[in-house]
């Protein structure tokens, strides 16, 4: 069981969490177009706060996940909404083979930080997309390293905002843009600190 399965019952009872997704949907949506002739995927959806906020601008979404524990509130959060445009899968891009379908837009949340190879993943998420079709991701700027008071190890430090656009110039997408979506309010050592969320749009042509 992985540290993010257990906290799979809990995630949801975070108002800060659902306020985060929430804010990254209206900027998204802000960002570009959204239609329900797009099919999407949203890659490390955790219990599909952000997929939720979008569910009725866009058509069928895949929403997928490493984590079982995840999957399993949200596919019970999918059956209690009787929503029929969400489908979660369990998916480890890391490892596992690319999925057949072809997506208008894929997107991820606070996933990127996550995810040690990040060239690997940009590359497989430029495949998954349509041509002219859209990838956006929201994560952490750059930061010292206090952001994660877990103990998290395995995470980078959030990211550069040129430095991340040098890499997903290099997998081929263009039309990359970044604004700040929202601002994550915590308290370390009894001072609160703020970390913005970029959100980043980067277009296959």
């Amino acid at each position: 069981m992985t540290d993010f399965d257990e906290r799979a019952k809990e995630w949801d009872s975070d108002p800060k969490k659902v306020e985060r997704a929430r804010a990254v949907a209206d900027a998204i949506r802000k960002t570009i177009r959204l239609s329900t002739s797009m099919n999407a995927l949203e890659y490390g959806c955790g219990t599909g706060l952000l997929s939720f906020a979008l569910q009725s601008d866009l058509g069928c979404i895949t929403l997928a996940d490493t984590s079982q524990g995840m999957l399993d509130v949200l596919s019970a959060k999918i059956a209690g909404a009787g929503v029929t445009n969400m489908q979660p899968t369990r998916l480890d891009l890391a490892v596992d083979p690319l999925p057949a379908g072809r997506y208008h837009l894929t997107y991820s949340l606070m996933t990127l930080h996550h995810i040690d190879n990040t060239k690997d993943i940009l590359t497989k998420f430029h495949a998954l997309l349509e041509p002219n079709g859209y990838l956006l991701v929201a994560d952490l700027d750059k930061e010292d390293g206090s952001f994660h008071t877990d103990g998290s190890t395995d995470v980078h430090l959030g990211f550069e905002r040129g430095a991340l656009q040098r890499q997903v110039e290099a997998v081929g997408f263009r039309n990359i843009t970044f604004s700040t979506a929202y601002e994550i309010k915590k308290k370390i050592n009894e001072e609160e600190k703020i970390f913005p969320v970029f959100l980043m749009s980067a277009q296959k042509l």
